[in-house]
């Protein structure tokens, strides 16, 4: 399912334009986006939450030529679903 679709069901299930639908969406994904930017962690009750986390620096391999390098520090987003997700989906 991509976005579009999403917000296609979205707009079948609570009876909204899909072009409302659309801006609901796309506004929540924003919300979530920014939040994680600031470094707050966006938790959904029942679904689950999302947070950045800080890789630290390794060495790595270039997997063509076996030679070393190095891998700086970096921040990722990660999803951690929440109970009712996982036993849904179990």
């Amino acid at each position: 399912m991509n976005k579009s679709e999403l917000a296609q069901r979205v707009a079948r299930r609570s009876g909204m334009s899909e072009n409302l639908a659309n801006q609901v969406v796309s506004t929540t994904f924003e919300a979530i986006e920014k939040a994680l930017t600031r470094g707050e962690r966006v938790s959904l009750v029942g679904f689950g939450a999302f947070e950045i986390v800080q890789r630290a620096a390794r060495v790595g391999r270039n997997p063509r030529t076996g030679e070393s390098i190095n891998i700086p520090e970096y921040k990722i987003p990660r999803f951690r679903p929440g109970k009712v997700l996982r036993t849904t989906i179990i």
